[in-house]
């Protein structure tokens, strides 16, 4: 499952588009413009269930609003622009089948298979995705025997805490960091630096992959509420951006 932060949530605001939508009803258009999906979620959640079966224009102008927070919708003579700033939840399978790397069941997919289907995510796509986690099959008994997790009262006062640190150091959420000010509260001493040089030239990342690693790391001090970032803080946010391993 991944997600991507883009502004302040609300619990009220949780669309839940099929993907066998159209490209104009979850980003918006038509004539007149009217707005779409995103912006019915702006201020809240957006979850996109099966991401990959989503025409690929639509995946593609969410590029947009997911860096600046609005959608610009022009046609002819008419121009529209309508908010969208939303929390973006997209969930998919590894594979067609659903069973790659499952320790339960053998997946049936060939390799192409498996290329084509990872590849109708573009890598722009997922360059302005935060946090992109692969959760593995659980085995029935394992499932059936799972202890309780934290309650969500007990997380949301963490998270609240969190957010409280970064508004009184910089005005802002982290996510809003941008330019100078990523450096200036983000800054990182030589051993994270060079941390963080490795991983992202291992991985490829380009320099927006590598700013929003900053800033989830940044909220991960936070949420430890440590003052500096360290290469400890910036090992756990690489490991949030490792979800989709492509194949082929």
């Amino acid at each position: 499952m991944w997600g991507t932060r883009v502004g302040a949530s609300a619990p009220h605001a949780r669309p839940t588009p099929h993907h066998t939508g159209s490209a104009v009803a979850l980003v918006g258009g038509g004539s007149p413009p009217r707005p779409g999906e995103i912006s019915l979620a702006h201020g809240g959640v957006l979850f996109l269930d099966e991401l990959p079966e989503f025409p690929r224009a639509a995946l593609e102008a969410l590029r947009e609003p997911l860096e600046t927070g609005h959608i610009t919708s022009a046609r002819a003579a008419r121009r529209a622009e309508f908010p969208a700033r939303f929390q973006l939840v997209a969930a998919m399978n590894p594979c067609p089948c659903g069973y790659l790397g499952s320790t339960l069941k053998a997946c049936r997919c060939s390799p192409d298979q498996v290329a084509r289907y990872q590849g109708k995510i573009s890598g722009p796509l997922l360059d302005r995705i935060d946090l992109q986690v692969e959760v593995g099959p659980m085995a029935p008994q394992e499932l059936l025997s799972a202890t309780p997790g934290e309650a969500s009262a007990t997380v949301r006062e963490r998270v609240l805490a969190a957010r409280a640190l970064a508004q009184a150091r910089q005005g802002t959420d982290n996510q809003a960091l941008q330019g100078r000010h990523i450096d200036e509260y983000c800054g990182l001493d030589a051993a994270a630096a060079q941390f963080l040089n490795t991983a992202a030239t291992r991985l490829g990342w380009s320099g927006r992959s590598i700013h929003r690693c900053l800033k989830v790391a940044r909220t991960i001090a936070d949420l430890a509420g440590a003052e500096r970032l360290s290469a400890l803080h910036l090992a756990e946010a690489v490991q949030y951006r490792r979800g989709l391993q492509r194949q082929g």
